[in-house]
């Protein structure tokens, strides 16, 4: 069998007679996978590892699916989409573009993931939701009803996302939050029980992961830095005060830096 090098070079070390044609399509089965003949697999994609495609589902394009995933019901994968590790796709879900669904993540119903995102760890994406751009949803995350969430947003943590809600931009939602109804989070906002800290004059509050109010002042964390004296002797505060004030800040700037910092390792740990 005349079987591409680009299908061989899938799985180290395999060879020709590894590999087969599915009857539906052409898409190529590694001998260890499963793919039903009521499934559909066009030419160009491929299926190993020990995954199974089934029921009415459909890989089209140049998508992969292997690992221990599954893609089953109306399902489809498509585009340069992957799905592997052990997650679940089925429904009349669709996974295309360049997205990755991973770990022992679910998307389902009716619920879309596109573009350059990534679902993965245990979360599950249903219902009408749709999760596009480069937006990541990780962790124990739910994304449902017909929420969107896109552009950069990450969802994390065992936050819940869901009704017509809207987070996008580079926004994160995190922890126990909820994000529901009609509401929108967008720009760098984030979602979670923010930093907070009550000075001898004002409270200063980590309310996004690149801004910090104080009092009714709302500032760029860099802003802050390099103005807090200014801006605190137009406001009448003492020498001391103002010092005060710049360790305050300088602590709030280190919790956001770490905060952006875990967040993206912990999406770094999952990739691997």
């Amino acid at each position: 069998m005349n079987v591409p090098q680009n299908v061989l070079h899938t799985v180290y070390g395999s060879k020709p007679e590894d590999w087969k044609q599915h009857s539906h399509g052409g898409g190529w089965i590694y001998k260890t996978a499963t793919v039903e003949t009521s499934a559909y697999l066009h030419p160009n994609s491929i299926v190993y590892g020990y995954a199974r495609v089934y029921g009415n589902a459909r890989v089209y394009g140049n998508a992969q699916v292997y690992g221990n995933a599954r893609v089953y019901g109306n399902a489809q994968v498509a585009g340069n989409a992957w799905v592997y590790g052990n997650a679940r796709v089925y429904g009349d879900a669709r996974v295309y573009g360049d997205a990755r669904v991973y770990g022992d993540a679910q998307v389902y119903g009716n619920a879309q993931v596109a573009g350059d995102a990534w679902v993965y760890g245990d979360a599950w994406v249903y219902g009408n939701a749709r999760v596009y751009g480069n937006a990541r949803v990780y962790g124990d995350a739910w994304v449902y009803g017909d929420a969107w969430v896109y552009g950069n947003a990450w969802v994390y943590g065992d936050a819940w996302v869901y009704g017509n809600a809207r987070v996008y931009g580079d926004a994160q939602v995190a922890g126990n939050a909820q994000v529901y109804g009609n509401a929108w989070v967008y720009g760098n906002a984030w979602v979670a029980s923010p930093p907070y800290i009550q000075g001898s004059r004002h409270a200063l509050t980590l309310c996004s992961l690149t801004q910090i109010a104080v009092g009714c002042h709302v500032h760029k964390i860099t802003e802050w830095l390099a103005r807090y004296k200014a801006i605190g002797r137009s406001e009448g505060y003492t020498a001391e005060q103002v010092a005060e004030y710049g360790r305050h800040l300088a602590y709030l700037a280190a919790i956001a830096k770490r905060l952006q910092t875990a967040a993206k390792k912990d999406a770094k740990k999952e990739t691997k």
